[in-house]
This record gives structure tokens, C-alpha cells and sequence, in this order.
């Protein structure tokens, strides 16, 4: 039985954050009955580490009393969120989802989690995730915590390395959710699990306090159910930080704003063809084809385009870059104590440990070209449009098309370039899995990213569709 579709844990959190804003939902109500949920379907999803009910709780109570004293900050406060176990939080359990760090417990925040808490976001605990959030691409059922499940089908992939975070929008078990991206890691739970994944520019978002996977390559990012949400979150992460010198000191835009522009006008770039042996999947060709019909009736002009390699060649540029960085943070763990680390990590390792310098060298000195023909690709285009995914999630019992989930996806090129991406839900195919399509623009311009992801947003048939998870406990 699906939940009913006015169930409060499935509300955006802009929906939410307006009606706690307005007195008709208490901040209390909604954060319990959200740990209601994950009382009730975690041990089947497996979304959650960490839970700090108790915590939680507390916050929320503080957050409705500050709104009835007239001290309201903004509109995620009162709003329960969740983070990737690769975020620090203080006084809470962060392991990364590894054997190395089991009993860590931070004394302070990630930047991210600060400036959430700061708008008064309230958070509910620790997603699961890939070890170290990274990986070769690969799911073993080896590491000290359960898989992450679809909640569209748990017999099928999340999308890594965010996987709790991609799961527990869909299953209505936060409001919005913080994942990190590499090689897609925000964008591909999103896309395996219906919902909408941000990777803002690279150095938009503080990573401070984020465990770090490759220093060149790492963006933090949300995962949400609306461009609404996606806009008041990045709004409230977005700028500079001291303590990531990669940060960059610039005007942050009201992307809630912008966001309602329309798309009258705009320039779409289509990329169908993504080189040699990139054909996707007629589910996948289909989404693309009906979102070009989309933004074609909502005004905007589109014409085909390629990108100035294939999609083929951003990959491996991206991989020896991030197999390389990956090993030298993790260096001493991959040398002195492999035993704990998980089969893919460990796979990792080896592959970075092999990396010539000159390879590394090769592979950046690639980037700054591959990149910059992407740049010089909006002189003629606003938006690319594109597929994120070949195909839908698959089954975990398809090893090879787990893994070519992630080794085949179309994400990396604005991975390996710093562009902001968007991996966006484009309804479903003939079996109940989410199909996806991944939208792009220039260097810190999200604002007409998410213009035009809310052009495919309105109308849409799909937001209103939730899994089936079987019978749900009573609402709060």
C-alpha cells in the first residue's frame, strides 16, 4: 500500500518549512513522525547509521519555540534533514560507512551541517554510504553496515556513493538529505532513486568537515524533492569559507527567484550521442526525448550538440585523477591495515597505488582541456541537457549492471570540469524504476540550472507517485 499522499513526511521542504512558518505544523510533529518511519522501514531500507532521535527532538522543540517567540530564521527552520556519514557532526557517530572509523565520534560540525543548523534545519542522523563515500563501482556486501535499498524495488541499486541519502527522500524518511560528489555520487542516488540530486560548482560549497575522497574532484551537494527545495538549500550553503580555500569569494543569487523566471527563450543543448558504446537504455532515450518535448512547449530553443570528446575520455581522465588523490589521503589505512577496508575501496586502492605520477600529471593537464571546451560550449547554448544514467537502477543480483551503473553513467565530464550539474527524475519505466536526465550550465550559474529544471518540473504527472512500501505506522 502506498502512503497517502498527504502524508507530512512526504512534504518538500519548502511545503513544509511555509506551513511550520505559518503555525498549521508543529516542527515536533513533523520530526517525529518522520522517526516514526524510520522505526518502521529502516531495518528493510537501511537508509540510516546513525539516528539521534533524541537529539533531533530537542532541536525541534527549540525550533518551534523560537517561532512562536517571533525569532523565525528563515525557511528551513523547524525542517528535519539528514546527512552523508561522510559529513562530521558533533556528539554524533561518524564512521563513513567503514571498519576504520566504528567508533568515531567528532567534537565538531561539518561547515554544511553549521550553516543548516544556523537556519534552523533540524538534523536527524547518519546516512549510509559507500566506505569513505567512494569506491570502484562495485557492491559486495562486505562492509559492518547492510546495503542501502531501493524503496522502489529493494531487490535493486541505490546508485552510490550517497545511497542512503538518494533512499531516504524517496521513502519520505527526511526532508532533504546532504550527499558528496565526485564521479556523481550526489547525482547517481538520485537518479536510481527518483528524486532530485545537486552537485553546485566546484567551490561553491564549503567541504570543510566533509572526510575528504579526491581534493580536486569533491563537491557538497543535496538531494530533495523539488527545485524549490534544491534552491532554498543552496542558498543557505552556498559561498565562501576560510577553512576550504577552495571556496570562492562571490555573490550568492537568490535562486529561489530565479528559479521562476521560465525558460522563454533559453538556449538547450541536446547531447544524444556520447561517443562509441554509450548507447542508452529505450527507457532512458525515451525520458530524454519527452523532456526536450517539455521544455520545447515551455518555450525554449533546442538544437543538438556534442561535447568536444567522448563522454569516454572525461572518464578516465576523472578516474586516474581520483584513483591517485583517493590513495594519497588513504595511504597509511591501504598499507598498514587493508584487512578492514571493504572490497571496493580496497580495489581502489591498488588501482591509485599504480598510478604514475606522469599519468596523474597527463590526466590533469586532459582536464584543464576537457573542461574548458565544456565552458566554451555555453557561447552557444545557456543548458545542456543529457542523459545521467544509460539505464535504470538494476537489480543488486546483476553485478555487472550494478557496476556499469556508475562506470557508464554520463556525469563524469562536469565531474571532471567543476560545472554544476543536476540529475533530475523523468518519470518511470514499464517496471516502477525511476528514469533520470541530467541537466548542466556554466561555471557558478545554478540559478539557470534550476530555472530550467523547474520548466521540466511543473506539470509533471511523476512528483505526486510514492513507493510502495507496504503498510506504513499511524501519523503522528
Amino acid at each position: 500500500m502506498s502512503p497517502a499522499l498527504d502524508d507530512i513526511a512526504f512534504l518538500s521542504a519548502a511545503e513544509a518549512g511555509r506551513r511550520i512558518a505559518a503555525g498549521t505544523l508543529s516542527p515536533v510533529a513533523l520530526v517525529r513522525r518522520m522517526l516514526e518511519r524510520i522505526a518502521a522501514l529502516n531495518d528493510r531500507l537501511q537508509c540510516y547509521i546513525t539516528v539521534a532521535a533524541d537529539l533531533a527532538l530537542d532541536a525541534a522543540a527549540r525550533a518551534e519555540a523560537e517561532i512562536a517567540a517571533g525569532q523565525h530564521r528563515g525557511p528551513l527552520h523547524g525542517v528535519p534533514f539528514a546527512v552523508k556519514d561522510n559529513y562530521l557532526t558533533a556528539g554524533i557517530r561518524t564512521t563513513a560507512g567503514s571498519r576504520l572509523m566504528l567508533d568515531t565520534v567528532p567534537d565538531s560540525n561539518a561547515e554544511a551541517v553549521l550553516r543548516l543548523q544556523a537556519a534552523g534545519a533540524v538534523l536527524l542522523g547518519k546516512l549510509n554510504t559507500w566506505e569513505y563515500g567512494t569506491g570502484n563501482g562495485g557492491v559486495y556486501f562486505d562492509l559492518p553496515f547492510p546495503v542501502a535499498r531501493n524503496p522502489w524495488d529493494t531487490a535493486c541499486f541505490t546508485g552510490g556513493s550517497s545511497t542512503g541519502a538518494g533512499a531516504a527522500i524517496a521513502a519520505g524518511l527526511a526532508c532533504f538529505t546532504l550527499g558528496s560528489d565526485t564521479g556523481g555520487s550526489i547525482r547517481l542516488p538520485a537518479a536510481a532513486c527518483g528524486v532530485i540530486g545537486l552537485k553546485p560548482t566546484y567551490g561553491r560549497v564549503s567541504r570543510a568537515g566533509m572526510l575528504p575522497n579526491c581534493w580536486s574532484l569533491d563537491v557538497a551537494g543535496p538531494l530533495c524533492r523539488t527545485t524549490e527545495d534544491a534552491a532554498l538549500i543552496l542558498a543557505v550553503l552556498a559561498g565562501p569559507d576560510g577553512k576550504d580555500e577552495a571556496t570562492r569569494d562571490l555573490p550568492v543569487p537568490d535562486y529561489a527567484r530565479h528559479r521562476d523566471a521560465g525558460v522563454q527563450g533559453l538556449r538547450v543543448g541536446v547531447i544524444q550521442d556520447g561517443g562509441p558504446d554509450e548507447t542508452c537504455s529505450p527507457a532512458q532515450q525515451a525520458a530524454l526525448a519527452e523532456s526536450v518535448a517539455a521544455l520545447e512547449r515551455a518555450g525554449a530553443r533546442l538544437q543538438p550538440v556534442r561535447l568536444p570528446d567522448a563522454v569516454a575520455s572525461y572518464r578516465q581522465a576523472a578516474s586516474l585523477i581520483n584513483w591517485s588523490e583517493s590513495f594519497s589521503i588513504h595511504e597509511a589505512d591501504a598499507t598498514q591495515r587493508p584487512h578492514l577496508m571493504g572490497r571496493a575501496l580496497r580495489t581502489k586502492m591498488m588501482a591509485g597505488a599504480a598510478v604514475r605520477a606522469a599519468d596523474y600529471l597527463a590526466a590533469q593537464r586532459q582536464r584543464r582541456l576537457l573542461a574548458a571546451g565544456v565552458e566554451a560550449m555555453f557561447g552557444t547554448v545557456d543548458v545542456l541537457l543529457l542523459p545521467g544514467t544509460h539505464a535504470v537502477a538494476p537489480p543488486f543480483a546483476q553485478a555487472d549492471e550494478v557496476m556499469d551503473f556508475t562506470r557508464r553513467s554520463w556525469m563524469a565530464p562536469f565531474s571532471l570540469s567543476g560545472h554544476p550539474a543536476l540529475a533530475f527524475p523523468a518519470g518511470f519505466d514499464a517496471a516502477g524504476m525511476p528514469r533520470n536526465v541530467q541537466l548542466a550550465t556554466r561555471w557558478f550559474d545554478e540559478s539557470t540550472l534550476l530555472r530550467c529544471a523547474a520548466a521540466l518540473e511543473t506539470g509533471a504527472p511523476w512528483p505526486a507517485r510514492r513507493p510502495a512500501l507496504g503498510p506504513e505506522p499511524a501519523t503522528a
